[in-house]
């Protein structure tokens, strides 16, 4: 048996198989089972800094009903400036998670204002959360807002949750930022623990007879992992924080490739999804025949082995692999 074991954010995991966000890990009876297949850590559904708005209006708006034609009833209720109103289901999550499992929690989070990610950064933290991804999901819409202002703002944000927690912070990328190699460093320059690539952006569609914007939802297909593997083997070497890939990876090769491009970690969703936590353990077992068959004694041996650096021709990375593929087409 090859050693699975890898480290990722300072965090070490039994394998490189982490589950990513899905419904699969919004209980805790869900990771045990995650935890009894194999899979090495798990990454908690985003807590969107939206919802924790709107609760919190909600609730106010109960707490205030009626006041008027009672008040004596404000004596009843606690001070709204002082009173929690965070995510108790979520960090009831994280909590029961941590008792019942002994694999890494990670909770992830997606916020909008600075003062929004650092609070329930903290609370995430606090309630036991291993580390915690911040998933960059912002759509910049304003004609009058710069690249350079959208980065900027995002490694302010990276800066200032990594300087106010005491566990790891990975970043979890969108692929459409103009300079990735670039951006990836300064992030890490930043306080980023781990990058992970990439985000996939669910793009509505229209309903031409209603008129209508439709949310649409597609599970990940494997080719979609080609994007991720090329920017995690030009990251490898390059960045100080550790890399993993979601996105398209559904098998035992495809896990291969993410670490051989430079990955510590491959997070799966799609195929849990569609064939159960039972795929996990078919995954780990054939990933581990495959390291027999080609006699690597750990994954840490053939990590970065297919990157940029590693490769004979990195050209296989650059524009002249555009020309190359090109040109291999024939009617």
């Amino acid at each position: 048996m090859s050693d699975l074991t890898t480290r990722y954010t300072g965090l070490s995991l039994k394998s490189p198989l982490v589950a990513s966000a899905s419904p699969l890990c919004e209980s805790a009876e869900n990771i045990v089972k995650l935890e009894d297949q194999g899979i090495a850590a798990v990454v908690l559904p985003s807590l969107f800094e939206e919802q924790l708005v709107m609760e919190s209006l909600r609730v106010d708006a109960d707490l205030e009903r009626g006041s008027d034609s009672f008040p004596e009833s404000l004596n009843f209720f606690p001070d709204l400036h002082t009173y929690n109103l965070g995510p108790d289901g979520y960090l009831e999550l994280i909590q029961s998670a941590k008792a019942r499992v002994s694999i890494p929690v990670i909770a992830s989070l997606n916020g909008v204002t600075a003062g929004g990610w650092i609070e329930y950064a903290k609370l995430m933290q606090d309630a036991g959360a291993d580390a915690i991804e911040l998933n960059i999901y912002s759509i910049a819409t304003d004609p009058m807002q710069s690249g350079d202002a959208v980065e900027k703002g995002y490694l302010e944000l990276v800066s200032r949750i990594s300087q106010s927690v005491r566990v790891p912070v990975a970043v979890k990328l969108s692929p459409f930022f103009s300079a990735p190699a670039n951006f990836g460093k300064r992030l890490c320059e930043a306080g980023a623990d781990g990058l992970v690539l990439f985000n996939r952006f669910y793009q509505p569609d229209f309903d031409i007879e209603d008129r209508e914007v439709v949310p649409s939802l597609v599970l990940s297909r494997p080719e979609e992992l080609l994007l991720r593997l090329h920017w995690i083997a030009i990251l490898y070497g390059h960045v100080d924080a550790d890399l993993g890939v979601t996105g398209g990876v559904h098998s035992a090769q495809d896990v291969v490739k993410c670490i051989m491009a430079g990955a510590r970690v491959a997070c799966m969703t799609s195929a849990l999804l569609r064939n159960g936590a039972q795929h996990a353990a078919r995954v780990l077992t054939a990933l581990n025949n495959w390291l027999d068959d080609h006699e690597y004694a750990s994954v840490a041996e053939m990590c970065g082995s297919m990157s940029y650096n590693a490769v004979p021709d990195p050209t296989a990375y650059e524009r002249g692999n555009y020309m190359k593929v090109l040109g291999s087409y024939t009617l």
